[in-house]
């Protein structure tokens, strides 16, 4: 089968996390021997981020760790033949332009399923920004958690709309083969545009202070009044790293925090950050802020723990500090459960069903579906 995925960037990571998912399941789907094809657009914002910030140099650790895939950049659809594509996937963060133009080749009779894919909380925080997609003509919508596709539903999308949620790419994600010394805390993240500074100061910074654990933070967009921040709590802020070398980052420390964003807390609960998956993947333990796993992706108190406040955060922070049986267990049974039910392999079969249930039934003319106002 030929599959064609238009993504932001597929090179970069930088402050775009829908590269970690995109590239653990386009591996798989390659390794399951279809023909297998990303486009991304030049100039993309991610990637010049990274390269005005690190150079190419910057891009060696996805290479090194995903060498079957490559990426195609354009300047515009017709530079591109899709004319022998079985399924085209088009992520939320390309231009509404872009998503109309390929709306029109399937609505004009091009023989793909034509899919838009969404991994955001647009849909509810700003929801013009998604409704300014014309998806005349879209087969369907991939929505990465089922408050998100429920939005599509009441949108009009009913049946056709699926959830697809992220994973952890298991042929890199996974436990260090040879365990090393341990020490502090680790969080592997973007301050968040001011979508989580409050909780960043109560469930991670003071905790990580008070429960006496040293704080390692890599991410990219803090302003200079995060970063006074972070030197006020006495983190040691390393700035970018490549995802790639996350397995690295997490086999070092005793333990990670997931802090979500008030969006996914508040309007879109039960969807977690990949970071949940890739973090349990590597076998760390992990706290989380309060966030209520509706789906029941996992079982919270037993693949990870849950802190309803910032005191029960340091309670926790502190037995994991001074409890190895602890952190033995939590890490298990956090990496057996993405192991069964979490991986990019998982979402690579789910996306063939998904498709499986669509090709039977498509015609040449796709169907007619407009986001209302």
């Amino acid at each position: 089968m030929k599959i064609r995925y238009f993504t932001h960037s597929l090179d970069s990571c930088w402050n775009h996390g829908n590269a970690h998912f995109l590239r653990g399941v386009l591996r798989e789907l390659i390794r399951r021997g279809h023909d297998v094809q990303a486009y991304e657009p030049e100039g993309a914002w991610s990637l010049q981020n990274l390269l005005q910030d690190h150079g190419e140099a910057g891009l060696q650790a996805y290479r090194d760790a995903y060498p079957e895939l490559r990426s195609t950049r354009f300047a515009a659809l017709h530079e591109l033949d899709l004319s022998d594509a079985d399924l085209v996937i088009v992520h939320e963060w390309n231009e509404p332009a872009l998503v109309a133009a390929l709306g029109a080749q399937r609505r004009a009779g091009a023989r793909f399923t034509l899919l838009f894919h969404d991994t955001h909380h647009r849909a509810v925080s700003d929801p013009e920004a998604i409704r300014a997609f014309d998806l005349d003509g879209y087969d369907g919508v991939l929505a990465f958690g089922e408050t998100l596709a429920e939005v599509y539903r009441r949108w009009g999308w009913a049946n056709r709309v699926w959830v697809w949620h992220e994973a952890a790419d298991l042929h890199h994600f996974h436990p260090p083969a040879v365990e090393a010394p341990r020490e502090g805390l680790v969080w592997i993240g973007n301050w968040g545009d001011g979508e989580r500074s409050a909780e960043l100061e109560s469930f991670l910074f003071r905790p990580a202070r008070t429960a006496e654990l040293p704080l390692d933070i890599y991410g990219v967009r803090y302003p200079d009044d995060a970063l006074q921040t972070l030197n006020r709590y006495g983190v040691r802020f390393h700035g970018w790293a490549p995802n790639a070398r996350a397995p690295d980052i997490f086999a070092r420390h005793l333990a990670t925090v997931h802090v979500p964003r008030r969006f996914y807390v508040e309007l879109l609960p039960g969807i977690p950050t990949i970071r949940v998956f890739e973090a349990l993947a590597c076998g760390i333990p992990l706290v989380s802020a309060p966030w209520q796993d509706s789906e029941h992706l996992f079982t919270p108190g037993s693949d990870f723990l849950v802190a309803r406040d910032e005191a029960e955060m340091v309670q926790h922070l502190r037995a994991l500090r001074h409890d190895p049986a602890l952190r033995r267990d939590l890490a298990a049974r956090g990496l057996a459960t993405v192991r069964a039910r979490h991986s990019c392999a998982h979402r690579a079969e789910e996306l063939l069903g998904i498709l499986a249930t669509l090709r039977p039934h498509a015609s040449t003319q796709a169907p007619s579906t407009e986001i209302p106002a």
